[in-house]
Order: C-alpha cells, then sequence, then structure tokens
C-alpha cells in the first residue's frame, strides 16, 4: 500500500518516497566519508636527509605509502633539468607532487613563469606563498593579499593556483582583526588559503570555525600536530587538535583536496617520525 500525508510546510509526499528518502540518507552519508582524499608528505619534515640524498629521500617517503609529496623552497633553485629527473623519479614510484612550499621570490613578477615551469614539470597545481616576511600593519597584510591576487591571475593562465600558508602570526590580533582575515577578505576565490593546523591551535584559535568561515577554500591542510606539554615534537593525533572535527568541515565546507603532514620534530628520527604520522593519520581517518 502507497499512501501520503501533508507536512507542516503543506509538502505532499507519497510514504514510498519518503521511505526511499530515508534509506538513501546513510548511504549519502557512508559516500560522503569514503571520499578518498590524498595524504602527502611536507617535505620539510625530512629536510636535513632531503638536503643529504634528495633522490634517496623521496624514494623512501614514497615506500612508506605517501601519495604525494610537497617541496619547500629549496626546490626553486632546480634547474628544468633537474626537475625532470625529480619527476621522472616520482613516476616511477607511483608518487606525486600536487603544491609547493614557496618564499617570495615565486611571486615576483619576474619570476612567475619560472615557478609555472618548474611547477609545471614537477606536475605541482598549487604554489604556495610559505610566508609574507616581516608584515606589521593592516596596510602591509593588505599588499600581501594584492601580491597573491597578481600571483594567482598569472599562475590561472598555466592552470595552477595561487595558495597561502598561515603560521601563528596570522590569527594574531592586529589593528582590531587578525591577518588571516584580511588574507581571506582582500583576495579572490582562486588564491587557496592552505590551513596549518599547528600553528592555529597553539595560539588558542578554532580550525574548525576558520574552515568553515570559508567554504571551498581550505583545499589544502597541513596536519601539523602540537601539544602544550611538548610544542612541536609531537608525532600526529598526540597532540590536542580536534582531527576529527577538523576532518569533518574540511570535507563537508572547506573543499579540501589534499591533506599534507607536516613533523617539524620528534623524539625518534625523522624517517621513523613521519612513517608512525601516516600510520596514525590512516588510523584516524579509517
Amino acid at each position: 500500500m502507497c499512501y501520503s500525508f501533508d507536512t507542516a510546510m503543506g509538502i505532499h509526499i507519497s510514504r514510498r518516497s519518503f521511505v526511499s528518502a530515508v534509506a538513501a540518507a546513510p548511504l549519502a552519508s557512508a559516500i560522503a566519508k569514503s571520499k578518498k582524499i590524498p595524504v602527502g608528505l611536507e617535505m620539510f619534515s625530512v629536510r636535513n636527509e632531503l638536503a643529504k640524498d634528495l633522490e634517496g629521500t623521496v624514494t623512501k617517503v614514497a615506500k612508506m605509502g605517501y601519495e604525494d609529496i610537497e617541496f619547500f623552497a629549496p626546490y626553486f633553485s632546480w634547474t628544468p633539468e633537474k626537475a625532470k629527473e625529480i619527476r621522472k623519479l616520482m613516476d616511477g614510484l607511483g608518487i606525486v607532487c600536487r603544491s609547493t612550499h614557496n618564499g617570495p621570490e615565486s611571486f615576483a613578477p619576474e619570476n612567475y613563469q619560472k615557478a609555472i615551469d618548474l611547477n609545471g614539470i614537477l606536475g605541482s597545481k598549487l604554489i604556495v606563498m610559505a610566508s609574507a616576511g616581516r608584515v606589521t600593519t593592516a596596510d602591509g597584510w593588505k599588499k600581501v593579499a594584492d601580491t597573491l591576487n597578481a600571483g594567482a591571475a598569472a599562475f590561472k593562465k598555466a592552470k595552477i593556483s595561487a595558495g597561502y600558508h598561515n603560521h601563528q602570526l596570522e590569527f594574531r590580533p592586529l589593528e582590531g582583526t587578525r591577518p588571516i582575515e584580511i588574507i581571506a577578505k582582500n583576495t579572490t576565490k582562486d588564491v587557496v588559503l592552505q590551513l596549518d593546523v599547528g600553528t592555529c591551535v597553539e595560539v588558542g584559535q578554532d580550525p574548525v570555525a576558520w574552515i568553515d568561515a570559508n567554504p571551498g577554500r581550505i583545499r589544502a591542510i597541513h596536519c601539523k600536530e602540537w601539544s602544550p606539554q611538548k610544542g612541536y615534537r609531537v608525532l600526529f593525533g598526540e597532540g590536542v587538535s580536534p582531527w576529527k572535527k577538523i576532518f569533518e568541515a574540511a570535507e563537508k565546507t572547506g573543499g579540501v583536496e589534499l591533506y599534507i603532514i607536516e613533523q617539524e620534530g620528534a623524539d625518534v628520527p625523522p624517517f621513523e617520525a613521519v612513517e608512525k604520522c601516516l600510520a596514525s593519520f590512516r588510523k584516524m581517518r579509517a
């Protein structure tokens, strides 16, 4: 038997439709939970090893099971030939580079093409400004936003996005507002707001609230841990960051496309640390 009823809003719904909708809800939830977001490693986590043996370090990280690597500023000194060698190595290992961490030089107009060329060879689709340097006024942060917008416009022609990576400074109030809010308000939606969770949490800010306030713009997240007792010398999942809530907000609202584990230091050797971080990440995301 199929009968119908009127809702409080006066909408006529059949029993069959109602039952189907209810049954579909858990399925939709399961699909959302099963969404595959790749996990990468910020290579600053193994910086000393990288400086000694670039190819060997990339190989070890890939064999751990990381799906992505984010090269940091020193990559910008590579020649195109060197970048091609590393790309060939990554292709053979089955690992990719979706983003790079950059100094201000990558956002200087005279260096746009170099940034585009190197990132294009590596396969990166996101050029992130890792730091704005010394900025002490709200107007100064607006100029940083202008720089990001200009870079985004130039990179967009090559189908590459621009991004900005926060530290503690951007979440500390300045002249009545937080610099990160100035960045968000004065940049176009083409500029990715790459969230560094650890630095946000360290200064007492709420990463979930920040994600929810910027829908679609938190496309990359640095999964860096922090604890009051050990600072950044703590492995992923052993600090105070609300990771379950962060994942939920990032995937429901933030538009996250990439999680990047970053480890600044630990009580165990770097390779062991990042391998343990990956295992903890996967367990928590299961």
